[in-house]
């Protein structure tokens, strides 16, 4: 007598749902071009009812901070001011974040620019030099400043594959400190945190300095550093457009086996990228000393360094575009001065890096829902 073994259930089919992040594999040019202002707009909707919450008028703070920043020949100069470092600095990270290599420490190199161009003015160059020996110095001390810098992590990188946003990150502490020792040590006047006063050849020209040839820039105090800011994003925009090197860059970035299999050392390209990127940042905080403060001091940069890193981010690393998003943020700065509640500019300038970074995700990626 034979058993018959029961009916089996029919095996049962999963009906879980996933989502997956899944990339795009091509994007609309004109969504390239509209992303930032989108990511923009998204952001400022945001940070308005962030303030709402707070029981502010959200609107009437950003026709306030824009009327500021912008509505008059002197908001223009103080946000250009404010602009100069900006650019220069985000022109800087923009370099290596090309090559996927993400520095993080813009604001440590600038300060250390800051520190041996100091040193150039005070105890190198005499006092009666011609200015534009004396500014010539000045900003190659404060490119090479930045630039050690910044080549100290390249190269922990290339030799001993170091993650650079950890080295990068903890310099920044190290150049403020080391900055602190000699403003309140060897450099400090009566003990003061800042140096004695830059000699008058050591001064940034500024527009209204010409104010008697044009009696339109009285009171203007924008200084000549932007012209130096837009010539070298005029360069890096030709050198990423049209140039061997440049290509070079970019395609180490986008694929580094490739470019090994190409012939391209790495190892230089990174210590060189990092370098270079660590010089511009420091010629942000040469500017910022000789053409604003005249001086070095405790704390002269509101955190320029780390705000460039949104900054070259929301401009998608064009050089062009890194002039009209410094030109946002700066106006930013110099309207939230004027607004209450304090710490305005800080939480927009969060929530917009929180809408950049998640914008650029889903412009880059899809979610797939998958069963």
């Amino acid at each position: 007598m034979s058993v018959q073994s029961p009916p089996q259930p029919p095996p049962q089919t999963s009906t879980r749902t996933r989502l997956r992040l899944e990339r795009r594999m091509e994007q609309p040019r004109w969504l390239n071009i509209l992303a930032p202002f989108i990511l923009i707009i998204a952001a400022l909707l945001v940070g308005a009812l962030l303030l709402s919450l707070t029981g502010s008028d959200p609107w009437l703070i950003y026709r306030r901070m824009a009327s500021v920043a912008y509505g008059s020949k002197y908001g223009w100069s103080d946000t250009t001011i404010k602009a100069t470092p900006l650019i220069l600095a985000s022109l800087g990270v923009s370099i290596a974040f090309r090559m996927r290599l993400w520095n993080i420490g813009a604001e440590g190199q600038l300060y250390m620019g800051a520190f041996l161009a100091t040193g150039v003015a005070l105890n190198v160059v005499p006092p009666e030099s011609p200015m534009w020996l004396m500014l010539l110095t000045m900003g190659v001390a404060g490119f090479i400043g930045g630039a050690i810098w910044g080549f100290i992590p390249g190269l922990l990188k290339a030799k001993l594959n170091v993650n650079e946003i950890i080295t990068t990150l903890m310099l920044n502490y190290v150049a403020i400190l080391w900055n602190n020792y000699f403003i309140y040590g060897p450099w400090s006047e009566r003990g003061f945190g800042l140096t004695p006063q830059f000699p008058r050849n050591a001064w940034m020209p500024r527009f209204t300095d010409y104010a008697t040839a044009v009696p339109a820039l009285r009171g203007v105090t924008a200084h000549f550093g932007i012209f130096l800011a837009f010539f070298l994003a005029i360069v890096l925009w030709v050198v990423w457009r049209w140039t061997k090197w440049g290509f070079e860059v970019s395609i180490i970035g986008d694929n580094p086996q490739a470019a090994r299999y190409a012939g391209i050392n790495l190892s230089r390209k990174i210590m060189v990228v990092m370098a270079l990127s660590g010089g511009l940042a420091g010629l942000a905080g040469m500017v910022e000393v000789s053409g604003v403060v005249h001086r070095l001091q405790e704390r002269f940069s509101p955190g320029y360094g780390f705000t460039a890193i949104i900054v070259a981010w929301l401009a998608k690393l064009n050089p062009l575009a890194i002039i009209v998003v410094s030109y946002l943020f700066a106006g930013l700065l110099v309207g939230a001065d004027e607004i209450q509640p304090a710490g305005i500019a800080q939480l927009l300038q969060g929530v917009i890096l929180f809408v950049v970074v998640g914008g650029d995700m889903m412009l880059r990626y899809r979610l797939r829902v998958t069963h």
